[in-house]
């Protein structure tokens, strides 16, 4: 039987918690039911996690988990090297007694080695358990960081007879050059932008933590007030609904997707804005999750304020792609959608 890899038991852990892609579910799946070794893991995980289920969950900041971490390698070490070395002069101190010494100095350094593996596995283990709180926390900092901005988006609409914060946005004219500040600047993150120059949200609530690419928007900068729009590109990893240009304000039933996590459609912009943007699709773009959250999935703010976690990008009865726009391939950053229910969150 082949030993499991380091990504199987991976992949095997969050099968069991259940953050595990539906394109990796079926391979685990069919690898736990192969797999005696797969198996049993299975099975351990599931039982150690099954106490938790009754606890709510809370955050736990990155600092302490590191520093719990740290501190288990380093006792582990310790103890692991102290035991060895104190049953090495242990038996050197009995260094008269050839025949004992030959006997029993394997038992004991048996001992020891079994000390450094048990050692080994509970440093593996607790990698693979700080992994995974890690990235919970993640989502869970990103989840709130949305409801704050649907709070702004809710009080600016408050405040100006129930119109969200939009600018114009027509046919042919590029939505993707976040941080233009031309006049020409049509990029679709300056309305929430205005959420920042009115004081709505912070400008760090833009930002996933699962996302290292971000930079927060400092107080430092020049004229903010002057800015038409975010400075740069990384000071937001969230992607925006760009309208439909025939939408109305209607009263029909369903919740709207506002913004959600990183569309993994436009993880990369070119930063020259005088040359073209061309995305084509293929069969890796269309199955991609946000890269926010190790393209597990992706939180998504509804217009009624609530946020939502979910594990796969076609959302609603009609399955739409949040990511894409309906019979479009080729993407150069001046695509609309052609009507309300065709939800596209860019870049």
């Amino acid at each position: 039987m082949v030993s499991l890899t380091a990504q199987q038991k991976e992949l095997i852990l969050d099968y069991c918690i259940g953050i595990i892609s539906d394109d990796d579910n079926a391979e685990i799946e069919s690898l736990i039911r192969e797999n005696r070794e797969a198996a049993q893991l299975c099975q351990k995980l599931r039982s150690a996690f099954l106490p938790l289920e009754a606890l709510e969950a809370e955050r736990c900041p990155d600092y302490l988990v590191e520093r719990a971490v740290l501190r288990v390698k380093n006792t582990q070490a310790g103890e692991a090297q102290s035991n060895l070395e104190k049953l090495l002069t242990a038996e050197q101190r009995q260094g008269s007694n050839r025949g004992w010494f030959r006997n029993e100095i394997w038992g004991h350094l048996a001992t020891a080695a079994v000390f450094i593996v048990v050692g080994g596995i509970i440093v593996t283990s607790f990698n693979v358990l700080t992994s995974y709180a890690r990235h919970s926390n993640h989502r869970q900092q990103c989840a709130m960081q949305l409801s704050r901005i649907g709070s702004g988006i809710h009080q600016r609409r408050a405040e100006n007879a129930g119109a969200m914060p939009s600018v114009a946005l027509a046919g042919g004219q590029p939505w993707w050059k976040i941080g233009y500040q031309g006049k020409e600047n049509h990029s679709n993150t300056r309305q929430l932008w205005r959420l920042v120059k009115k004081g709505y949200v912070k400008p760090g609530d833009f930002l996933c933590p699962g996302n290292p690419s971000g930079q927060v928007v400092t107080a430092n900068v020049k004229n903010i007030q002057n800015l038409n729009d975010f400075p740069d590109r990384s000071n937001v990893t969230f992607s925006i609904r760009i309208k439909c240009p025939k939408s109305v304000r209607s009263q029909s039933a369903g919740r709207k997707i506002l913004v959600a996590d990183l569309s993994p459609l436009f993880e990369r912009l070119p930063k020259d804005y005088n040359k073209p943007l061309k995305v084509l699709l293929d069969d890796n773009l269309l199955r991609l999750n946000s890269v926010n959250h190790n393209h597990k999935g992706q939180n998504i703010l509804f217009d009624d304020g609530s946020v939502e976690f979910v594990k796969q990008r076609r959302i609603g009865p009609a399955q739409d792609d949040i990511f894409t726009l309906r019979d479009t391939t080729v993407y150069e950053g001046t695509e609309l959608p052609s009507c309300q229910t065709d939800t596209f969150l860019a870049p």
